[in-house]
């Protein structure tokens, strides 16, 4: 079976589609999968709801489906870097499930391996917790957390090989294998591919099982949230 795909709209063909639920990959700008964004803006899908740690920033990332107001809901843990982002939630343009960073995490890494929901004493108490059962365990309130499955996942990952075996560099990984856990169709964006076999198995963090669709992106931008410089004396 042949994974690889020529181009990002030609990975996305056939498999996004309006008012679906994806789970992109990232945290702020790294480990984004930044062509098959591109590719998704371009195709013009709508109403999408898109599970991510935040989205991008304005303009670059999740930030260009801001802009072109093809995103209806997120369920993120941060919005801090996005002034459009915040400006079309406190406006009711956008619907937004703010989730703690560890349960959306976790609720992804359920969803991919078949945990319908989980309890947790993150949130007890809180906003985080209302209309949600909550239940003892050895004296401590937990609050109930349902998975989350999504249609499409979108991932970047720095090497694969041609049965869509990953590897992520260092930080780059962060929500990247928990959002191809959980979609049931899982696109990937990658720097490299290699031959089969050149990834040794414990070099391996994501297996092939996961990934449906390659697209390779040799040069991605890899644009800098924010750059810090200190001035040399």
């Amino acid at each position: 079976m042949n994974k690889i795909y020529p181009s990002a709209a030609e990975a996305l063909k056939g498999v996004v589609a309006d008012g679906q639920m994806l789970a992109v990959g990232g945290f702020g700008l790294c480990g984004i999968p930044e062509a098959l964004i591109d590719a998704l803006r371009d195709s013009g899908v709508k109403d999408l709801t898109v599970i991510s740690n935040n989205a991008g920033v304005d303009g670059f990332g999740l930030g260009k489906l801001l802009d072109t107001r093809q995103i209806k809901k997120m369920i993120s843990s941060y919005v801090g870097e996005n002034k459009e982002f915040e400006r079309q939630y406190l406006a009711g343009e956008l619907e937004l499930e703010f989730t703690p960073q560890g349960t959306l995490a976790e609720k992804l890494r359920a969803g991919g391996a078949g945990i319908p929901a989980f309890f947790t004493k993150t949130g007890v108490g809180t906003l985080v917790a209302e209309g949600k059962e909550l239940r003892e365990f050895d004296g401590h309130t937990y609050v109930m957390e349902r998975s989350l499955v999504a249609d499409v996942a979108l991932v970047k990952a720095d090497v694969a090989d041609r049965s869509g075996n990953l590897r992520f560099n260092l930080t780059a990984r962060n929500f990247n294998p928990a959002c191809a856990m959980s979609g049931k169709v899982c696109i990937v964006e990658v720097e490299r591919i290699v031959a089969n076999g050149e990834l040794a198995p414990d070099d391996i963090h994501l297996p092939g099982i996961y990934v449906h669709r390659l697209v390779h992106n040799p040069t991605p931008e890899k644009r800098i949230e924010k750059r810090t410089l200190r001035e040399h004396k």
